[in-house]
């Protein structure tokens, strides 16, 4: 099918309607690297509450994990939590998860491995999908929670996840534009 001459120019016209930002219109270059500083903060201090589960969890160090249920001790990573949501809607489901090897494993290598993505800003899609599928299932898991009908922490960190990798978030203070330009990331831009 071709487009006629005319029908080729109220395409043009209409395109040529569209409003383009100006100097006059778009954002103060200030803002811009306002919101990138804010973004790179956003995405350094979720980084670190990932990080910061993996290393009180294999270390102990007391703050939500006693050092004799240590993972290097001997502990479980997930019994606690997952224990706790015996009487919880989804309880039986996430119990018999509680203190399983692969399931500990599994939980601080995405601990690890989301948290290092994060501050480092590397891997952001990944780490925010990850993350995102963590955080849904902690959520699940609390059902129903205590504190309001549906919305917590877990849900409002899943969706700062989405915004810093849709974001650009890795590129400020991070490695994420260098990370974009590797030979490995433009062949999988999925690894971005």
């Amino acid at each position: 099918m071709t487009i006629t001459e005319g029908r080729r120019h109220q395409i043009n016209a209409r395109y040529d309607a569209v409003p383009r930002p100006t100097a006059e219109t778009a954002p103060p270059r200030r803002t811009r690297t306002a919101q990138a500083y804010v973004w790179a903060a956003a995405r350094i201090g979720l980084g670190w509450v990932f990080l910061w589960a993996f290393l009180d969890k294999l270390f102990g160090w007391g703050f939500a994990t006693p050092a004799e249920r240590a993972w290097i001790n001997g502990g479980s990573p997930t019994t606690g939590f997952l224990k706790g949501t015996a009487d919880k809607a989804l309880g039986d489901a996430f119990g018999t998860l509680a203190g399983q090897g692969w399931v500990d494993w599994l939980f601080m290598t995405g601990l690890l491995g989301i948290g290092a993505a994060l501050i480092l800003g590397a891997g952001m899609r990944i780490a925010a999908a990850a993350g995102g599928l963590l955080l849904v299932f902690m959520w699940a898991a609390e059902l129903p929670l205590a504190t309001n009908p549906f919305m917590d922490e877990h849900l409002v960190y899943a969706v700062v996840l989405a915004g810093l990798a849709l974001a650009g978030a890795g590129d400020t203070l991070g490695l994420g534009g260098w990370w974009g330009r590797t030979a490995i990331v433009r062949r999988f831009p999925i690894l971005k």
